[in-house]
Parts: structure tokens; sequence; C-alpha cells
């Protein structure tokens, strides 16, 4: 296994289902700790890892809003993406779709524009220096209802940053259906955002079907329950619609019992497109190599099919098709050389 952690470690990657402050590392949010001492957030990245650990989804969610809360100004938001940027780039991760929530922002006082404008004053530099592509997916946080739906899709709209690609719908699914968003995403892909909603992690196959047909849904992030269903699985892999997969968060969280249990394999073995991806890496303990090398084990892959998962993320991106071209063409020399 070690020639194998050493090929992921070297191997050009892609990762579409990651969150902007849930990949904050324990550097930066005890740096942004001691700078806001009025936050219940431990300032020594020791005590970070006991904070990190989680009872259920519904603690999950109130540990990272006392993260999201550290994010105060403009300033706060581009050294967080930079950084964010700057530790993709140690695992060779070449392009990223980061799951940004303007709502959780704006709503702490920090005006749209500087948001947007602090975001990519960073994807600008993170590309300059690191060689780490980055783009937006704009995300409604749905445990905060239609007036953060409202605002999302007007700061997507309206003011439609350059890096922006997506448009998507997280938080706890459990009591926010999905439904009720229609109208956003309406609006959101009439702008030629794509559609990809959370759905699927904490609720039955239902939210999924919802995601497909309320919101358009062109990827599903996780879909852990979908393997209950096995026609919605053969819709999944017939119209190929690519289910963003987080094994370690799922586990974290308790979405899935354990890794062994984890639904990875029977959604693989049904056809359906899948990509691996860390969630919000340095809460649950783990990054993007990491869930590679879980994704191996739970599918008996070896470098070449780990190669596979590679360009999989790339074919399933929303990156420009002389971007995707680049990058498979990394992956394979990569693949090549290696092997």
């Amino acid at each position: 296994m070690t020639d194998l952690t050493a090929f992921i470690a070297g191997l050009p990657k892609a990762e579409l289902h990651v969150h902007h402050v849930g990949s904050a590392s324990p550097r930066i949010v005890a740096e942004l700790a001691a700078r806001h001492p009025d936050s219940p957030v431990p300032t020594d990245p020791e005590a970070l890892a006991d904070y990190f650990v989680f009872r259920d989804f519904a603690h999950f969610i109130d540990v990272y809003l006392s993260v999201v809360d550290l994010v105060r100004d403009a300033e706060d938001v581009r050294l967080l993406t930079y950084e964010i940027a700057r530790d993709m780039a140690r695992q060779n991760v070449r392009y990223a779709e980061l799951t940004v929530t303007p709502f959780s922002s704006t709503s702490r006082g920090i005006p749209d524009l500087a948001f947007t404008e602090a975001i990519e004053d960073a994807r600008r530099s993170a590309e300059a220096d690191f060689g780490v592509v980055l783009r937006w997916c704009f995300d409604i946080p749905g445990e905060a209802g239609l007036a953060a739906a409202e605002e999302t899709a007007r700061i997507a709209c309206e003011l439609r940053p350059e890096g922006l690609v997506s448009f998507g719908l997280g938080g706890p699914e459990i009591g926010v259906p999905r439904g009720q968003f229609k109208p956003y995403f309406d609006r959101a892909r009439a702008a030629g955002l794509h559609s990809v909603p959370h759905a699927g992690e904490t609720t039955g196959p239902e939210t999924v079907w919802d995601a497909l047909t309320a919101l358009g849904a062109e990827r599903i992030g996780h879909g852990t329950s979908a393997v209950r269903d096995p026609e919605l699985l053969a819709y999944l892999a017939e119209h190929r619609i690519p289910l963003e997969v987080c094994p370690t968060s799922n586990v974290a969280t308790r979405a899935v019992p354990s890794l062994e249990e984890h639904p990875l394999a029977r959604m693989v073995a049904a056809g359906v497109p899948v990509t691996i991806n860390s969630d919000d890496p340095p809460m649950f303990g783990t990054d993007l190599n990491t869930e590679y090398a879980v994704a191996a084990r739970l599918l008996g892959l070896d470098q070449a099919g780990v190669a596979d998962l590679a360009r999989g993320a790339v074919a399933a991106s929303f990156l420009d098709a002389a971007g995707k071209a680049r990058l498979t063409a990394e992956i394979d020399a990569y693949a090549d050389g290696v092997g």
C-alpha cells in the first residue's frame, strides 16, 4: 500500500466537493480564533482536534457554524481562500470547485462586493503562485431558509464573479425539503450556472429524486442513500449524473456507520459515475489524498484504477474543454511515467 500511497500523493487531481470554510486548516482556524477571542473555538491547534469530534450531524453543523463566525471581514475571507489553495497544492490538486456560502459572510456584515472581490483576488493569486485553478459553487445554507436562498441567488446572478460556475444547496437535509428552492435554482440555471445540490446524505433517496426533478441537479453532493433505490441508481447511471462521494465525512457525521459499510462500491457496481472528495477536510481529520486511499481500499483499486478515479473527476467537473484536456493529459503522463 505504501507504493499506492506515494502514487496518490503525486497524482494530479481535481476536487469537486469541498467547502470553503470547512477547508480551514487548524493553523488558520487557530489564527482566526485568536483574532476573535469572543469565539468558543479553541486557539490551540491541538485542542481543535477534540473540538472537531462530532456527536452527530446536528453537532457538526453547530461546530461548522462556530468556525464560519470567525470569518468576519474581507481580509479574513481572502486569507482563508488563499491558504486553502496552498494546502491543495501540497496534495497536487490542480483544479477545485470550492463550495462557498456567501450568505454566511454577508449576513455577518461583510458587504457582498467586498466578499466576491476577496475570493476572486485570492483565486487569481493562488493560480499564479501555486498553479491551483479554483472555481466557485455558491450554495444556499438550507437551514437559513428562503431569505438566504434569495440573497445567494442575487449575489450569484447580479455580481457573477468570474470564477463562479455552479449553484448549490447545503446544510441539514432533515426538515429542509429541496423543492422549496426550485425558483432560485431556476434563476441560477437561467443565468448559465450548473446545479449541484447536496441530497441523500442524511435523508433517503427521495431527497435525491427531488434534487433531480425540482432543482435540475447535474451532480449530487453525497447521494449516499441512493443505493437504497435501484431505480434511482439506474437513472443516475443512464443519465451519467455523478455522485460527489466523501467517505470519511459520511462516517464523521454519522451518515454512514463505518467505512466498511460505506455504499461507494455499490454505487460503482451500479454504473453510477463517482468522484472522490474530502468535503470539510481538517474538520474530519482527512485530505483528498487520504480519501483516494480510502476509495482504493473500498474498491480494490491499483494505480491504474486510482488514475481512472482522477480522470473521472476531471470529466465530471465544470472545467472548460481545453482545461479538461490539459489536466487529463497530465494525469495520463504521470500514470504512464510512474507505471
